[in-house]
């Protein structure tokens, strides 16, 4: 790899991490230039989520030693996402790099819609919470988009957890843990099915671990603030993504 590869790399994937870390879709930033570097799409894809693993483990250690750690809420939501993880992981391992990138496309444009017309999320009162099982469903098929695809997983839950009843500073720690469980399923399948290009994948974990570590300091000082100004740079992004302006 080039010099210039490595700091691109690198540097996107700062951007990521810290967009990760406060909202989601920074994987609609490194996926994409991977496969500008020569990667074909499943395996960008692939090497993507080992730098993803990396800054989530980095993510939950800062939140931890902010002061902000939603580990116990988080563990009774895990079977769930990660049992669809497993399943969208495995499903997308099978699908023929064009057909996998026609499927992200129209996936991420499904997404944005709910985004857009709903802005960005208040707290749901106690009569607009969803029940346990509704909780459950609607995680478990965003354990399988995310298993599958990733980018933009962030933002899912981070609206799926506002509308179970919390807080979006409390809703982005747990979406950590919850992501981190989710690149614990998946990594595996994507290293047995030799998806994952090791040495990007080296270079774009460094960025995504001083994202991960700058993101979880800028949310706890901004607070929701902070997280809701990235929620609509990360919406708008998505966007111009989809219409194909980078």
């Amino acid at each position: 790899m080039s010099p210039l590869e490595i700091s691109l790399l690198v540097a996107v994937g700062l951007v990521a991490g810290i967009v990760n870390t406060l909202a989601g879709g920074g994987s609609l930033l490194t996926v994409p230039l991977l496969v500008i570097l020569g990667l074909p799409g499943t395996i960008a894809n692939g090497t993507n989520r080992v730098g993803v693993l990396v800054q989530c483990v980095v993510a939950c250690w800062r939140f931890d030693a902010e002061g902000i750690s939603e580990f116990r809420s988080a563990l009774p939501l895990l079977p769930a996402v990660v049992l669809g993880s497993l399943v969208g992981a495995a499903t997308a391992t099978q699908i023929p790099d064009p057909i996998f990138e026609q499927i992200f496309a129209g996936i991420m444009l499904i997404l944005l819609i709910p985004m857009l017309r709903g802005g960005t999320p208040q707290s749901a009162s106690a009569s607009q919470r969803w029940s346990p099982l509704t909780s459950n469903i609607v995680l478990f098929a965003i354990g399988c988009y995310g298993g599958a695809v990733q980018a933009g997983v962030g933002l899912l839950l981070l609206f799926a957890l506002n509308r179970a009843g919390f807080d979006l500073v409390r809703a982005n720690s747990i979406k950590i843990v919850i992501v981190t469980a989710l690149a614990i399923a998946a990594v595996p399948v994507f290293v047995f099915e030799r998806q994952v290009a090791w040495l990007p994948a080296a270079f774009v974990s460094i960025g995504f671990t001083i994202g991960a570590a700058a993101g979880a300091r800028i949310a706890v000082i901004g607070g929701e603030t902070a997280i809701r100004r990235a929620l609509a740079i990360a919406v708008l992004a998505l966007a111009g993504h989809l219409f194909g302006l980078y």
